[in-house]
């Protein structure tokens, strides 16, 4: 993934980053608002010597002092300073943990203690801080050396603590930045992994980049309207989707400037990704500019433009394929004139063996020669060979994508499976694609399920006609 990809997966997972962000620094928000207000207090020891005649005697003490005030630092934290605070207190505790609430510090090259107290009030604070150096002071001096029963060190006490005006915690902005700052970043992690692990293509780009066959066409998901499928070009001439099949017909005719395609198979990956749609609104589109269409449905397998197309299905390819008729007694004429349909006819219990038969190459060259263009509806090339084979027969594989289901090494082994029998891929054709424009040709835009469910109700549409064309002889 380059940086492009990464802030793709950022914009189309966005609501995650933003959830995980929110949740973090209300989580943060809350946790340290319902903690107890933390108040520190300070007070503030002088340690001394008791007495020095001459300036070699202060140097000395000043140096003795400075060597030992630390470990006197140590002895505020304790117990035999905190238990004596605890019963001046009444305190509720224990000397270790009171010691966790106390800090006892000398800064460098002085003799002076600072001693911290941490408590739930500010009151608390304070009195637990003087406490603690009161204490202490009479410590060190029953512990220091003493001369004629006098302390040589002298501990004295240079600052009260007194009680702060506020809180030093909990910091509740500070709480709820970190917490947003950690939802966010874990929001991307999880936008990042998943876009990682997940194959499944969604966009029409994607397609483009993920091989080098060319993306021919890409029809827009009919929102409201997934279970109409067949011709949508003849029901709904005027849609998102009709015209999209048009532009698939357009680029088809661009596809190769030294020969015209005149036969091709359309087929997927795996089975409904619209295949089967797609050649009948296809064979629709080139129709519509005149030239002679032969709609096959070579699909052995699952047979289904008969369906669609509201035709007769009993005799078709596989009739004709046995010798039971000829081209011409099974071939119906469905809508305009020059569209004709070969139906699939009786499931053959052997499909590999008919569609790879020298039969099937005949009547391909058959077709060809009667028709301008010839398009085979096949069955899916991961499953089964059919496809494949067929599409060594004829000009080359169109290979449609469903955006909505399928993955990309889905797509990359279908096409892999064409190039295995030297078969052409004429390109890819994504299918089910999100409308962004979400407009039909004539600026209306496409109705989903919510908007044709209270579009009749809040204006009025101008009648439609529906319906397959008319089949004919």
């Amino acid at each position: 993934m380059d940086l492009r990809d990464y802030v793709a997966a950022l914009r189309k997972r966005w609501y995650i980053v933003a959830v995980l962000a929110i949740v973090g620094a209300g989580a943060a928000f809350a946790q340290a608002h319902s903690s107890p207000p933390q108040y520190r207090a300070q007070s503030t020891v002088f340690v001394s010597i008791a007495k020095g005649g001459t300036t070699q005697e202060l140097v000395q003490g000043s140096t003795f002092t400075q060597e030992i005030v630390q470990s006197y630092a140590k002895l505020a934290t304790m117990p035999v300073v905190l238990d004596q605070v605890i019963y001046d207190l009444d305190l509720d505790t224990t000397s270790k943990a009171l010691a966790e609430e106390i800090t006892a510090e000398n800064p460098l090259d002085t003799v002076i203690i600072e001693i911290d107290a941490v408590a739930t009030t500010s009151t608390g604070a304070s009195d637990l801080s003087n406490a603690v150096a009161d204490e202490l002071t009479t410590t060190i001096t029953n512990l220091s050396p003493s001369s004629n029963k006098k302390s040589a060190v002298e501990v004295t006490v240079v600052a009260r603590a007194d009680p702060p005006q506020e809180a030093f915690a909990p910091r509740t902005r500070l709480a709820a930045l970190v917490g947003f700052t950690g939802g966010f970043g874990l929001g991307v992690a999880i936008a990042v992994v998943r876009a990682l692990l997940d194959t499944r293509v969604r966009t029409a780009g994607e397609l483009e980049q993920l091989t080098d066959v060319g993306l021919l066409g890409a029809i827009p998901r009919r929102r409201g309207q997934g279970r109409v499928r067949g011709a949508v070009t003849a029901i709904d001439p005027h849609s998102v989707a009709s015209e999209a099949y048009r532009r698939l017909q357009t680029n088809l005719q661009f596809l190769d400037a030294s020969s015209q395609v005149r036969s091709m198979v359309v087929t997927s990956s795996i089975g409904g990704e619209g295949k089967s749609t797609t050649s009948i609104n296809l064979a629709l589109a080139i129709a519509e500019h005149g030239q002679r269409v032969l709609l096959i449905d070579a699909d052995m397998r699952r047979p289904a433009i008969a369906d669609y197309c509201g035709l007769e299905g009993a005799a078709g390819l596989t009739t004709v394929l046995i010798g039971k008729a000829g081209l011409d007694d099974v071939v119906q004429v469905w809508g305009e004139r020059n569209l004709h349909v070969l139906t699939m006819g009786e499931i053959p219990p052997n499909p590999a063996q008919l569609i790879g038969s020298l039969r099937m190459a005949d009547l391909l060259e058959e077709t060809r020669a009667s028709y301008d263009v010839v398009i085979l509806d096949s069955p899916p090339l991961l499953p089964v060979a059919d496809g494949a084979i067929l599409s060594r027969l004829t000009d080359g594989a169109l290979v449609v994508a469903n955006c909505r289901t399928i993955h990309r090494p889905q797509v990359l082994e279908a096409i892999d499976s064409l190039e295995a029998v030297d078969a052409r891929c004429l390109g890819i054709v994504a299918n089910q694609v999100r409308d962004t424009a979400a407009h039909t040709y004539y600026g209306q835009p496409e109705r989903g399920w919510f908007g044709g469910l209270f579009g009749g109700i809040l204006r009025p549409q101008a009648p439609q006609q529906h319906g397959y064309p008319a089949a004919g002889s």
